[in-house]
Order: structure tokens, then sequence, then C-alpha cells
């Protein structure tokens, strides 16, 4: 058995070419502000990721690169700025901040209804109790390639490993919506091969490279992994042993070119969304 291979990269450019279809019938270019602060350079590869996305979907985008030695309100006089501004309907501030900076703060700073991001506690609380709104791009992307590819959710054991606010907690509250029964497992979890071995659906996003082994893997488990990590070797990679994961599971996604081309379209999808209800 050799697990069938879920390309975000071929899903991300589809939905790509939707919004862009989308966003044409408008009377306005949809706008999305970036800003970076610092040097990252993985914040950097992911600004600039997102920059030729917005050009394959017709939208406006600008940079805003504060140094590293920025402080706190300077970062915050941009973002208000921003919000003010009619022609910019997203805001994104590239994580991880740098170490002065209160993240929250950054966070609750942006316009809820430019927070295309879905880090601001409205919009979180929406998506909590079901309400129509943002979603968080990557665990709206794991939803999306799992619809693509046929994987019904309703009534399956989805277990994530991870409880992040970013990925974890909010990719367990989509599941419920769609009538998965859901285990949250994490650091303290005792025994976490077990509870992964009991999934029909596991989702990985830790961080920690060859975190989960073929042996905790449930024969024709779907596996989502959500990880970007970097081997020894300076390789790309996930949380899943994948050449040796692939024989076990139904479903798979690589890294790179899995979830996070999606995560990108989804960043898209949410700009436009922003866009039409700001009447564009």
């Amino acid at each position: 058995m050799s697990a069938v291979v879920m390309d975000g990269k071929a899903l991300a450019a589809k939905v790509k070419e939707q919004v862009r279809q989308k966003a044409e019938k408008l009377s306005r270019r949809p706008g999305l502000a970036v800003i970076i602060v610092g040097d990252n350079p993985a914040s950097r590869v992911y600004v600039n990721g997102k920059k030729k996305d917005c050009e394959e979907c017709g939208f406006y985008s600008e940079e805003h690169a504060l140094p590293g030695t920025a402080a706190q309100e300077e970062l915050l006089e941009l973002i208000a700025a921003l919000n003010e501004r009619g022609d910019i309907d997203g805001i994104m501030v590239q994580l991880p901040l740098p170490g002065q900076f209160n993240e929250q703060e950054v966070l609750r700073a942006i316009r809820t209804d430019k927070d295309v991001d879905c880090f601001h506690p409205y919009n979180v609380g929406k998506l909590m109790i079901g309400e129509k709104g943002f979603l968080p791009c990557t665990p709206a992307g794991v939803m999306r390639m799992l619809e693509e590819y046929g994987v019904d959710v309703a009534g399956k054991h989805c277990v994530v490993v991870g409880r992040s606010n970013i990925v974890g907690k909010p990719q367990s509250i989509l599941m419920l919506q769609k009538h998965a029964t859901v285990t949250i497992c994490h650091s303290r979890t005792p025994d976490l091969a077990e509870q992964c071995r009991r999934a029909d659906i596991l989702v990985a996003a830790v961080g920690k490279v060859g975190l989960i082994t073929a042996d905790m893997v449930k024969e024709g488990a779907v596996v989502v992994d959500v990880a970007m990590n970097r081997n020894e070797q300076g390789k790309l990679c996930g949380d899943v042993c994948y050449e040796e994961v692939t024989k076990k599971a139904s479903y798979i996604t690589p890294v790179p070119g899995g979830v996070g081309p999606m995560t990108r379209a989804m960043l898209m999808e949410n700009t436009l969304y922003a866009a039409v209800n700001h009447g564009k």
C-alpha cells in the first residue's frame, strides 16, 4: 500500500485562480498590507511568497518593513494608519516578532474586519461559536485539502498533535464543526503513540523532526503534516517520517508542497472575503 499524496501546490493554484476570477468582478482590487519587522530569513521568504500570491490573484499589495530595533509604538501607529485606509482590506503582521514586542497587543490592534489571519480574539470567538467570518489560514487549508480529496471528516476520529493558537486549537474547532470526534495531544500527553494509533485522521503540528513514526499510524489513516522543519542535512521536512508513513497511510501531505501552499491560498480567500464585505 502506498498513500495518495495530497498535492497542496496544485490545489493552491486552483484556489488562487478561483479567487482571481471573483476579484476581477469587483469594482476595485482587493488590497493586502504585509508588515515585516526585522530580518528573519524565513519571514522574508514567506512575505515574498505572499506578494507573489497577490500578483497572481490580481490584488493590490504593499509591504511595510520595519527594522528589528523598531519600538512597539511605531508598529502600532503603522497598523492604526492602515486600519483607516479604504484601499487596504487586509492587514497581516508576519510572525514571529522580535522579542521586545507584545504580539498579542499587536494582533489586537488590527481592525477585526481586516484581520485576514484570523488572530484577533473577536474573530477567534466567532470561529469558536460557528459564526460566519474569517477562517484561520492553515487549518482552513487542511480542511480544503481533505474536501478536495474526498476525505469525509464526519464521524471520524481526528487526533491533532499540537495545541498552538495558530494551528492546533483552531484545527480542532474546524474538525468539530464538520462532525469529527477530536482528540488534542501535546507535550504532556501520556503515551502519544497510542493516541495517534487511534486516529482515522492524524494532524501533526508540533515542529519536531521525526516525531510521527510509522508505528504511531493506523493502517489506512489520513496523515496531514502541518509542520515545516529542517533536518540535520538542512532539508525541509515536517513532523512525519514521510517515507515510512506513506506505506501505511491512505492519504498523506508532503513537506514541502502540502499544507504550506494552501495556507497562502487561504490568506488570499480571506482578503477577497474582506474586500467583498467592504463593498467593493
